[in-house]
């Protein structure tokens, strides 16, 4: 993964983002040597919240299947929430 500095960032703005993200999806930003943050292409973060949300409905299908599930009204609902 291609990485800059928050110095660079901070003097060379938007640029130096846009060089690190040229080849590659995802660019970590370090701060005093340490990685701190990661900037991510629009596409990537798009792709990478479809797969969580895929995941998530994964196991929930797999729950209902398995039996792990709660069937009952609102009313009982809210009661179970806050007993």
């Amino acid at each position: 993964m291609n990485t800059v500095t928050a110095n660079e960032l901070k003097t060379r703005g938007i640029t130096s983002l846009e060089e690190g993200l040229s080849e590659q999806p995802e660019l970590m930003i370090t701060v005093r040597g340490k990685e701190k943050y990661v900037v991510l292409k629009l596409e990537q973060y798009h792709y990478l919240r479809e797969m969580e949300l895929e995941a998530t409905l994964l196991e929930c299908k797999q729950d209902v299947a398995n039996g792990k599930v709660l069937k009952e009204n609102a009313k009982t609902h809210v009661q179970h929430i806050f007993a």
